[in-house]
């Protein structure tokens, strides 16, 4: 048996396998922090569980962003890896209680806008085959509710298909897998946007902000400009976020989407963090609220993990994920895979109907 990684080695690795080639000055400042002991040791001031790399450099940058870590932020607006590294290890020395409480309380939040891209065509398509001229959005595992605006941002496909608002401030693009087009398919009106999420973002807090662009490596300006773009969408009209256990909330979401409009459930990468038999319980929620009007739920998940949901034959941890579609109506589920999709949703194969 491997013996575990020593912290030093963790820091280590991050630097030179995760950070690499991504972020320059994050690949400099693991390293550094992963050579000296007083910076680990400060680390330590921090739960193990809140000790990763990602997370400790994230609240470092959060202090940078907030003003209260002068030298490090300049450093970082130079692009300057040294500097950088000197500069973090100095902060973390000084403010490691600030950082150990920052890193409790906050966990990293991962790009997860290019969910529209797969959520788009899936949610259309419940729609369509439910007859709805109206739904309503619940995001499970919303985070910061950014997904919700699917309907708002600008999708351009690899076959040339675009979606949702050529207009919008927000532009993603989707590579496409295979000869299949993605249907042209709009979204109907959303009447309602809901999110549920344990640790919920709300966008319009400048302190909740600040941490969602912490959570970004500092040299990625483009990625930066993207998400100051879709904070700016979602401030224009806020999503209800609901905070708590996704089991006991999803009624109470379910029953907030007025009655002329389809409840449209989302789950992205949401249910690998449960246990199987919360999955199913998840499954029976959507079914119990079903018992006076169709609810439909879309999902994008690892193969095997949402229950009920086919998965083509294809063997777990095969490196995608199986795009589910699930209508609720009569007493009656009619569950189908609609399509594969790699890198959280940045490469989709529209297969529904195939």
């Amino acid at each position: 048996m491997a013996r575990p990684r020593t912290l030093a080695e963790v820091y280590r690795r991050f630097g030179e396998v995760d950070a690499a080639g991504t972020s320059a000055l994050y690949e400099r400042v693991a390293v550094a922090l992963s050579e000296s002991e007083a910076a680990l040791r400060a680390v330590e001031a921090a739960p193990a569980r809140k000790r990763q790399p990602a997370l400790i450099l994230a609240a470092l940058y959060d202090l940078a962003l907030a003003g209260r870590a002068p030298e490090l932020a300049a450093a970082y607006a130079a692009g300057d890896g040294d500097a950088a590294a000197r500069a973090a290890v100095e902060t973390l020395l000084v403010r490691a209680d600030e950082v150990a409480a920052l890193a409790v309380r906050r966990r990293t939040r991962t790009d997860v806008t290019g969910r529209c891209a797969v959520l788009y065509p899936a949610v259309a398509e419940a729609a369509r085959r439910v007859g709805a001229k109206a739904v309503g959005l619940i995001d499970v595992g919303c985070g910061a509710g950014l997904n919700l605006n699917v309907d708002r941002v600008g999708i351009t496909y690899g076959d040339g298909q675009v979606l949702g608002d050529p207009a919008s401030p927000v532009r993603l693009t989707c590579s496409v897998v295979g000869d299949r087009p993605v249907p042209a398919r709009a979204i109907p009106e959303v009447v309602a946007r809901i999110g549920i999420d344990s640790e919920s973002v709300d966008v319009t807090d400048a302190d909740e902000a600040r941490w969602l662009r912490a959570c970004l490596p500092p040299d990625r300006p483009e990625r930066r400009a993207r998400l100051d773009a879709e904070l700016a969408l979602a401030a224009t009209d806020p999503p209800l976020l609901l905070r708590g256990d996704a089991l006991d909330l999803l009624p109470d979401a379910l029953a907030r989407v007025p009655e002329d409009a389809l409840p449209v459930v989302a789950t992205t990468w949401a249910l690998s963090a449960l246990p199987p038999e919360s999955r199913l319980r998840f499954l029976q929620r959507l079914d119990e609220a079903a018992t006076g009007r169709p609810v439909a739920w879309v999902s994008a998940e690892g193969v095997g993990v949402a229950p009920a949901i086919p998965t083509f034959g294809d063997r777990r941890a095969s490196g995608h994920s199986v795009i589910g579609l699930a209508v609720f109506e009569h007493a009656a589920l009619r569950a189908e895979a609609v399509g594969r999709c790699w890198s959280r949703g940045r490469m989709l194969a529209w297969l529904a109907g195939a």
